[in-house]
């Protein structure tokens, strides 16, 4: 679902521990009226702003962009005298769209401790490609001895990742369908591509949400989670951070598939309850029946326990939604409010929970 979630730094957040619904929690749906406004949502609570990552200028962000050890090493993999960088294409900085000789390719570049982020890239890049998925080609990778911090440059691909006013009924079932592509891979965990619970794997929201009330409709979302298990058990490749921000169209042709640092192994859900998450949250809720019908139409087969892991999704979310507006409007939607996408979020949420057996 939502947006950007890979673009907060790791070291903003707090240190993933156990998965939210591992916690133990009481309460019935029962709660829920038949009639009426509903239990108290997420987006009727006070309090005080909601968390984010805060401002960061991009000097700040990716030092090592100047370092000439990185263009040193970026003009060597890209097999030319120089590289120049002309923009950053994320808040000014890292990924940066650069030119090598007559060829533009994107460089990104990390820190010290962010490692296995650009290991999952580079794994989910490999697997992606190898499944048919549109992808950027990976030239080459380091993980720090030769340009001091993680680098990877790949080519560019043509497409605009900005996200259109009005529903788009063509991309959002190519967005299910390329899902679908994705998850007829099966997967195994691994040390590159590990086991993702949700997504966004990397962060832990219930420790985000620790000390916020988070209304008496995400607590029953948690409690009915909590006794349920999904009947679909199997393992397979999963983008895990799957939205409209991070697809490349051409019209309304998916060019590519960007942002694969979230990428592992988990349930067919974890990327299918995203995407449908962030097509209510950029359309209302009947845009996600868009998606779906685009995956089943795709896979052959009808999606298993939709419910159950669009609760995932709603649930994998920051306290207010944290910085999830922010990068919406940054992928040119910025009438969409944080009251709207509140609003959206808990209409999301309280259908799913409805729908659980």
């Amino acid at each position: 679902m939502p947006p950007g979630r890979a673009a907060v730094p790791a070291d903003l957040l707090p240190a993933a521990g156990a998965p939210w619904h591992a916690r133990a929690v009481t309460m019935s749906v029962a709660s829920f009226p038949d009639n009426g406004p509903g239990p108290p949502a997420q987006s009727e609570l006070p309090g005080p702003p909601p968390p984010g990552p805060p401002p960061v200028h991009p000097a700040v962000l990716d030092p090592a962009v100047l370092d000439p050890a990185v263009l040193h090493w970026a003009a060597g993999v890209a097999g030319c005298p120089g590289v120049t960088v002309l923009r950053g294409l994320r808040d000014g900085g890292s990924p940066w769209l650069v030119r090598a000789g007559e060829r533009e390719l994107v460089l990104r570049t990390g820190r010290p401790g962010e490692e296995r982020l650009f290991a999952a890239e580079v794994a989910g890049l490999r697997l992606a490609a190898q499944a048919g998925v549109p992808v950027p080609a990976l030239l080459g990778h380091d993980a720090g001895p030769v340009a001091g911090v993680p680098v990877l440059l790949t080519t560019c691909l043509p497409g605009t990742s900005t996200i259109p006013p009005d529903p788009r009924p063509a991309r959002l079932r190519a967005l299910g369908a390329v899902a679908a592509r994705l998850h007829a891979v099966p997967r195994q965990p691994s040390p590159d591509l590990p086991r993702r619970h949700y997504p966004i794997g990397d962060t832990d929201f219930a420790a985000l949400r620790a000390g916020h009330d988070m209304g008496q409709l995400q607590r029953i979302a948690e409690a009915r989670l909590a006794r349920l298990a999904p009947t679909d058990q199997r393992l397979v490749f999963v983008h895990g951070d799957l939205w409209q921000g991070n697809a490349l169209w051409a019209g309304d042709t998916l060019s590519g598939l960007v942002d694969w640092d979230c990428a592992g192994a988990g349930a067919p859900g974890v990327d299918l309850g995203s995407l449908r998450m962030d097509a209510a949250f950029c359309y209302g809720q009947g845009a996600a029946a868009e998606v779906l019908a685009g995956y089943e139409q795709a896979a052959g087969a009808p999606a298993a326990d939709v419910a159950y892991w669009d609760v995932v999704a709603a649930l994998a979310t920051p306290p207010g939604l944290g910085w999830f507006p922010d990068a919406i409007a940054r992928q040119g939607r910025p009438d969409l409010t944080r009251e709207l996408l509140l609003r959206r979020h808990d209409g999301f949420l309280r259908s799913a929970v409805e729908r659980l057996p």
